[in-house]
């Protein structure tokens, strides 16, 4: 399955602005799609979709912090950078708090705009492999009996066959049968697979 090209999402209701800033954006070699209203963005968004969103502070209709707290409702967690020529300290630290990448003032540096979606389309990429990772480890691992995962988590926590018979009350060698059956039905090798097999999945992190 071919991977979508990173699109940068652009939402401003200001002709002239978006014009502008597409012309930049293509012209940097970016792959471009503009909207006029948060509206319009939100009715024709599709998660799947990897990319950036470079976002108006204050629009008619749906504001750009309030599309921000839709999306985040959506957990959708496009990373977003904030244009305004209305910002102030108060809504710069609410749009960081909410995840935004960046907040730029118009008129704004291009160079430093065309950074700041570089630096957003990686943390994207990043977040949907791990998402990606995450969700192949829980499948993986959804097949484990109750039994089979409570032995799985002792396992990657450190424990021995005999430390984890006496933590259940069970017999070693029942323990050895449950521990053959996890490696078996996750398709690991060892036990250091099987412990970035349960990190992936969030169900175990080190101490």
């Amino acid at each position: 399955m071919t991977t979508p090209e990173p699109t940068v999402f652009l939402v401003d209701d200001d002709h002239a602005m978006r014009d502008a800033l597409g012309l930049l954006l293509d012209t940097a070699g970016f792959n471009t799609v503009s909207f006029s209203s948060a509206t319009e963005f939100l009715e024709r968004y599709d998660a799947s979709q990897p990319g950036c969103l470079v976002l108006d502070i204050r629009m008619p209709g749906m504001s750009g912090m309030e599309l921000q707290e839709a999306l985040v409702e959506q957990t959708a967690g496009l990373p977003i950078i904030f244009l305004t020529g209305h910002g102030n300290v108060s809504m710069s630290a609410k749009a960081f708090r909410t995840g935004a990448i960046d907040f730029l003032e118009k008129p704004f540096d291009e160079a430093m705009l065309l950074e700041r979606i570089h630096e957003a389309l990686g943390i994207d990429k990043t977040n949907r492999e791990s998402a990606a990772r995450h969700a192949h480890a829980s499948s993986r691992l959804s097949v484990l009996t109750p039994r089979e995962r409570e032995v799985m988590l002792l396992l990657v926590a450190g424990n021995t066959n005999k430390e984890i018979a006496a933590k259940l009350d069970l017999s070693t060698r029942t323990i050895e049968t449950h521990r053959g059956r996890v490696m078996d039905k996750t398709g690991v090798q060892s036990v250091a697979e099987l412990v970035e097999l349960a990190i992936s999945s969030g169900s175990y992190t080190p101490k």
